[in-house]
């Protein structure tokens, strides 16, 4: 059976840098009947097991460490047994939110992930958080984004960890090298693709984050 993706929305609270914002934030699930992953544990850890299914879960995998991104990780991990992993270079954000806990597992540019007969590839996309990555899954024509593109431009770089011309090269190098009709699954809002969001980088860069 080959792979599907399965998108819940889950909505909670954003803190960085002393501010708090209501947020809804997508969660993404690819695999079949039998297995899966979770791409961002976002708030709602009992939701999240529910939309599973009892589908053996794989991975919890964390496009970055933000807390909206990360918050549901742990109970997630200890009703499923499996393991969360992240980028490195985001463990400073990670214990912002979780000091007690450390994820299980790094991600690694390249790192190749197999769920339900499908690649998901980890493109190391830092700007939007240092250890930001991406998930390219060419079967499925999807990248998993995270916060690092969205419909209509880069994700914000204007608190703590982030770098706006980062996040730039991140994309330009990195995403839009994919095929044009690759679908992009973000973080928050709506899907777009790398071909409608390509034409657009030369604005962002002169509108600045």
């Amino acid at each position: 059976m080959a792979a599907r993706i399965d998108h819940l929305v889950t909505s909670g609270t954003f803190a960085l840098d002393g501010g708090e914002w209501d947020v809804d934030n997508n969660v993404w699930i690819v695999g079949d009947d039998t297995e899966a992953v979770v791409i961002d544990a976002a708030h709602d850890a009992t939701a999240i097991e529910a939309a599973l299914g009892g589908r053996t879960l794989r991975a919890i995998i964390c496009t970055h460490a933000h807390n909206d991104h990360i918050d549901a990780a742990p109970a997630l991990a200890d009703a499923t047994g499996a393991p969360v992993l992240l980028h490195p270079d985001d463990l400073p954000l990670w214990k912002q939110t979780h000091p007690d806990r450390d994820p299980d597992g790094e991600l690694t540019d390249g790192q190749e992930i197999q769920v339900a007969g499908t690649t998901l590839t980890v493109l190391h996309t830092p700007g939007h958080a240092p250890g930001a990555v991406c998930l390219y899954a060419p079967e499925l024509t999807t990248v998993f984004t995270g916060d690092t593109l969205f419909q209509g431009g880069p994700g914000a770089t204007g608190r703590s960890f982030s770098h706006f011309p980062t996040i730039v090269d991140s994309i330009r190098d990195r995403l839009l090298a994919l095929p044009p009709e690759t679908a992009v699954r973000t973080g928050h809002g709506d899907a777009t693709t790398i071909g409608a969001e390509a034409p657009h980088l030369d604005e962002w860069i002169a509108r600045g984050h």
